[in-house]
């Protein structure tokens, strides 16, 4: 078995270690966000952190009604004029944590005074060390280049960081349920992801999402890229009929991702015109009608919150990630080019 299958299959212990360990740092690090000198949250992140980074910034929204934006790290690092951070608390997402660009980011934070978090794979990384407080992803060594149970461990932080800035024993609950629903999620997904012969001629393709998996619709085209090289994008429902399906022809396939939530109706309408232009659908879902207008239905567990879908539903694009580097007879242990921590400035 690959480190990326062996990996893929670990997430939902890693995910319940998160949570029986981490409680306690995010429930200390969630004071933070209820300063009243707090009015707005900035992110800094980069690759598959980015992508839990924007499911944190829908979540993080919510959880105190303060507006999230993504730092610039170049303003940090190459041209060397920082912003004024007033006003903000600081959060870097890293998997390694090494990054020195995102630590940078950290670190002018708290040389203006402001709150800083980090969320990472390594406590005594950089970016732990510039932060006033650490949510460890406890994920393990992970020896994939492209991540796993470290992108969905990210998620399982921001979604804990989450219920105790609320206080919420609701939300809470419901996270506690996840490692049980992903156990069945990935059995389903390796059951039920075909292994792709028809798509062995494709060049590329989209993937779309809206709401709080629009980071999900990220991560899946960067899993697909870096594992089969292919060059996938992703977009937005009201993005793709913006322009970008004008690209669009017969064959072209489409991932699209659409659980159960407020979003669902979002990306399930670009279906006609998806259908007219005779692209393939593989459809993320748990609704029968829209598995059913699938060219490759990708079947979720049902029952899982919205706002928690973002764990499974990253499933199915990371089982069908693997499927298209078999496809074209790639290592997906060993990607072209690609290292698994990157140093960027």
């Amino acid at each position: 078995m690959s480190w990326l299958e062996s990996e893929l299959r670990e997430q939902p212990a890693a995910l319940a270690r998160l949570l029986s360990r981490q409680r306690s740092n995010a429930e200390a690090a969630a004071a933070a966000f209820r300063r009243d000198d707090v009015r707005y949250v900035l992110i800094a992140s980069r690759g598959s952190s980015s992508n839990a980074a924007r499911y944190a910034q829908y979540l993080l929204g919510r959880a105190n009604r303060v507006p999230v934006m993504f730092a610039t790290p170049s303003l940090y690092t190459i041209y060397e004029q920082p912003p004024s951070l007033d006003g903000a608390i600081v959060v870097g997402i890293s998997q390694s944590g090494a990054s020195p660009d995102v630590a940078s980011v950290l670190a002018e934070a708290r040389r203006q005074g402001r709150p800083t978090l980090a969320l990472t794979n390594d406590a005594e990384s950089p970016l732990a060390r510039q932060a006033d407080a650490v949510l460890s992803l406890e994920a393990g060594e992970e020896h994939s280049v492209a991540a796993t149970k470290t992108y969905t461990n990210s998620i399982g932080a921001v979604a804990l960081l989450f219920a105790a800035i609320g206080g919420d024993g609701a939300a809470r609950a419901e996270l506690e349920r996840m490692p049980e629903v992903l156990e069945r999620q990935i059995e389903l997904s390796f059951a039920t992801t075909p292994h792709l012969d028809g798509y062995a001629a494709v060049t590329g393709a989209t993937v779309v999402a809206r709401g709080v998996n629009y980071g999900t619709a990220h991560e899946a085209a960067l899993k697909i890229r870096e594992l089969s090289s292919l060059v996938v994008e992703a977009y937005s429902p009201a993005d793709l009929m913006h322009g970008p399906i004008a690209a669009i022809g017969r064959g072209w396939p489409v991932v699209a991702i659409a659980p159960a939530g407020p979003a669902q109706e979002s990306v399930t309408s670009v279906l006609a015109a998806l259908e007219e232009r005779g692209a393939r659908v593989l459809m993320i879902s748990d609704s029968e009608s829209a598995l059913a207008r699938a060219d490759t239905p990708l079947p979720l567990v049902s029952g899982v919150p919205e706002w928690l879908s973002p764990l499974t539903a990253v499933i199915p694009a990371q089982v069908t990630a693997k499927r298209f580097a078999a496809l074209r007879g790639l290592d997906v242990d060993n990607p072209a080019g690609l290292r698994k921590i990157t140093l960027t400035r």
